[in-house]
């Protein structure tokens, strides 16, 4: 498999059929392509788009077939249709959104996961509301953007929550009105709690942070071995709600510009989020920084 799911580039050719989009379109890539056909997609949900989950889960291209393949002709798969580590990549219509050329590849890439994904959390799935207040649970990009995400709602007290000094130190440049470590957490009694971790016992903290009637979102991706122990008569009794946030619930070809906006206008700092900039050959290296909890986000250009 060819991986690497967060990405943009520049067109150089398209397909037969493609009239949206041009050679020389800056285009971000979406992980969750869309068919634009099935009830989800007609729903205004295209990120539950069963055609798509069925080509993602088979390393496939929405449109069939796969694109890579090794010296001796064997198929490659696709990495949810994206597969940003290469030179070159060929991707279905749907997982292309056009944006502004102005905008720089190395910070337009971000948009296709982690903003979308964090901001879309807070903005779409939760819809954060002036004076909320908010818990984000895990500082990753996704996390950081989540909490960008709740300044831009007009959120308070927003409260951010990692084990890492220099994340927690940029969650509150980037509108968290308090950075804590996990062991310093206590009694949070929040509106919304965002688990961006990926981990089941961190979204337990997140849902115990929540007060009576609140909302706790899931936005990390734990291993799909891993279960979730909660108290069932909680859920009932203090009207709580648990939800699950895909890549922020967001409707790829609006929400993408739309966030882009928001970050010309001033109102998203994502630039905050970048680190450094390597070539292809230093990737290794990279993604053992990124599971180090080294960086937040680094840009590789091919």
């Amino acid at each position: 498999m060819v991986i690497g799911h967060e990405a943009a580039g520049i067109v150089e050719a398209v397909g037969p059929g493609v009239t949206d989009v041009r050679e020389g379109d800056h285009v971000v890539l979406s992980f969750v392509p869309s068919c634009g056909l099935c009830a989800e997609c007609a729903g205004g949900e295209p990120i539950l788009c069963a055609a798509a989950a069925a080509a993602n889960g088979e390393g496939r291209l929405l449109g069939g077939g796969r694109r890579f393949s090794d010296s001796g002709g064997r198929e490659i798969h696709h990495h949810l249709g994206v597969s940003a580590f290469s030179e070159r990549i060929v991707v279905a219509r749907s997982s292309a959104v056009v944006v502004d050329p102005s905008v720089p590849l190395e910070l337009a890439a971000l948009f296709g996961c982690a903003v979308v994904t964090g901001a879309g959390a807070v903005l779409n799935t939760a819809r954060v509301r002036p004076g909320d207040s908010v818990a984000v649970f895990g500082l990753g990009g996704v996390g950081l953007a989540a909490v960008m995400g709740a300044a831009l709602a007009g959120a308070a007290p927003i409260v951010a929550v990692d084990p890492i000094a220099f994340k927690r130190e940029l969650a509150l440049d980037l509108g968290a009105t308090a950075a804590l470590d996990p062991e310093e957490v206590g009694e949070l009694r929040v509106r919304y709690a965002f688990e961006a971790a990926g981990h089941p016992a961190v979204l337990e903290a997140a849902y115990r942070a929540t007060a009576r009637g609140g909302t706790t979102v899931a936005i990390g991706l734990p291993h799909p071995s891993r279960e979730l122990t909660l108290n069932a008569l909680s859920l009932v009794a203090e009207s709580r709600t648990l939800k699950g946030s895909y890549l922020g619930s967001a409707v790829p070809q609006r929400d993408i510009p739309l966030l882009i906006s928001l970050w010309q206008a001033g109102r998203l700092p994502v630039e905050r989020l970048r680190g450094d900039t390597l070539p292809l050959e230093g990737l290794n290296g990279a993604l053992d920084a990124l599971a180090d909890g080294a960086v937040v986000r680094q840009i590789v250009v091919p």
